[in-house]
């Protein structure tokens, strides 16, 4: 009984990983090449063949050493790249309030107007 949870548990965790390199390729895809040159990353192609090898992997070789380089290409592209494209793209922090604001004054805080306690 002790196996069969365990095998579970490391089921739901290759799949969790194939599910994360998964969307990272698509996201990944669907960015623009410039943003890779202007964020100062490795270039689009490249993100993609590592990505699609991570998946690749995952899918089809069950080898948990290189299941777990293709999370680390992973996590670095969702750490590192995929922010500094946002950053470079303008599409940074959708959903939190960031970056949506229309028109606002320099001298905004970040609950309102700031005016120097007059």
């Amino acid at each position: 009984m002790l196996m069969t949870a365990f095998g579970g548990l490391m089921w739901l965790i290759y799949t969790a990983m194939l599910v994360l390199a998964v969307v990272a390729l698509v996201m990944a895809a669907f960015s623009r090449e410039d943003a890779f040159r202007a964020a100062d990353k490795q270039n689009k192609m490249f993100w993609l063949i590592i990505l699609g090898i991570a998946v690749a992997v995952n899918l089809f070789v069950p080898m948990l050493f290189l299941q777990l380089a293709g999370l680390v290409a992973t996590i670095v592209f969702f750490v590192d790249v995929r922010p500094a494209l946002q950053q470079v793209s303008g599409g940074g922090g959708r959903g939190r309030g960031r970056g949506r604001r229309g028109g606002g004054s320099s001298s905004d805080g970040p609950y309102g107007p700031y005016n120097g306690g007059r």
